[in-house]
């Protein structure tokens, strides 16, 4: 079983990504599942025909005891989606919904019970504390990527997130495979990406280019890799996906 946890600055292309690399992966055979780390909770949206699946912490709230079926979300593509979700706002800490999310499913024998061959964990990375950094720590990663464009706040949150990784990678924990650069196509963003990756010790694993495919996707509430398999960009996050689980 791969693992792996895709962090990022709010806003970035964090869901995006993973949404069409769990795709891709499923159309290669693999069984994947999604598991969303941020309170918005959407990460899966662009899985689930744009609809928002409930969460874990809803869901505990809600009916107290919950069941595997009643927060694991098969999408029509394949992919098993999960939805850690957050606290009610303003009450509570936002990082406690991952770790509950993470405690229920080993609780409830998930892995176990679905098999994933490939786990993605789609991380919020604007603040690396304990709930967001669980995937690092908690020894759930195998590895960590991080999207980023060439914006200065997007790479600063991707040297905080690598300092971090690299600090429990001491540990024995996961460690950082690199970049995926985000494209937003303006003069001297690549230049930007690469010294970031060269500073931070890392490499840039793909570059995303800016495409307007993406949006036409996600206004259909699915994944270019579903909706426009033949494209350019879907080649590219099958190119990715393949790269990250099978090392070419």
């Amino acid at each position: 079983m791969k693992k792996i946890a895709i962090y990022g600055k709010g806003g970035i292309g964090k869901s995006t990504t993973v949404s069409n690399l769990s795709a891709a992966l499923v159309k290669m055979g693999y069984t994947v599942m999604q598991i969303g780390c941020d309170p918005k909770a959407d990460s899966t949206r662009n899985l689930t025909g744009g609809v928002r699946i409930p969460t874990v912490l809803e869901l505990m709230r809600d009916k107290g005891d919950v069941e595997l079926e009643d927060i694991v979300f098969k999408s029509d593509s394949g992919v098993y989606c999960v939805e850690s979700g957050g606290p009610i706002p303003g009450v509570g800490c936002a990082g406690r919904g991952i770790i509950t999310a993470f405690e229920k499913l080993e609780e409830l024998d998930a892995y176990e019970i679905y098999k994933p061959d490939v786990i993605f964990y789609d991380v919020l990375g604007d603040v690396v504390c304990g709930g967001f950094a669980m995937p690092i720590r908690g020894g759930y990663a195998d590895d960590v990527c991080i999207v980023t464009s060439g914006e200065m706040m997007a790479l600063y949150a991707a040297t905080n997130i690598s300092h971090a990784v690299k600090s429990f990678g001491k540990r024995g924990y996961a460690s950082l495979k690199g970049l995926i650069f985000n494209a937003k196509n303006f003069e001297g963003e690549d230049e930007l990406v690469e010294k970031a990756a060269e500073e931070i010790g890392t490499q840039v694993i793909k570059k995303i280019p800016r495409d307007q495919t993406i949006q036409e996707a996600e206004a259909l509430g699915k994944t270019v890799v579903e909706a426009f398999p033949e494209s350019d960009i879907a080649k590219l996050y099958m190119d990715l996906a393949k790269m990250l689980v099978e090392g070419e």
